[in-house]
């Protein structure tokens, strides 16, 4: 009988070590970052600056009723035409910020702010 209870006492340790290190593992890992919107409404980008953390990815919708053009500054990314309903995602990686215009109106503008 004691070598069974020793059993016992030594399954249930080894199982509250596994849990426990899959729980440290688990809190150790990164939050994965948020996806967020920038809406396109009345000829301007809401909100107009955005700050964000590293991996996360920015999706822009139409809401107005005309098509518009999301591009970067200095030409690191662009979408095509957004009609209305339409929807254009950029991941941003890399600490900085981005400042964007409509081509098709640029005095719209808009900035991302990317945080470690």
């Amino acid at each position: 009988m004691t070598n069974s209870l020793s059993q016992a006492a030594v399954s249930a340790v080894r199982t509250t070590l596994a849990a426990t290190i899959v729980l440290v593992s688990l809190a150790a890992r990164p939050a994965l970052a948020a996806d967020v919107q920038v809406k396109i409404a009345n000829f301007t980008f809401d909100p107009p600056t955005l700050t964000v953390k590293t991996g996360t990815t920015v999706t822009w919708v139409n809401a107005d009723d005309i098509p518009h053009l999301v591009s970067e500054k200095d030409g690191k990314f662009r979408s095509s035409a957004l009609d209305t309903g339409d929807k254009f995602s950029q991941t941003f990686t890399a600490v900085g910020t981005i400042e964007y215009f409509c081509a098709i109106h640029p005095h719209m503008t808009g900035k991302i702010v990317v945080e470690p």
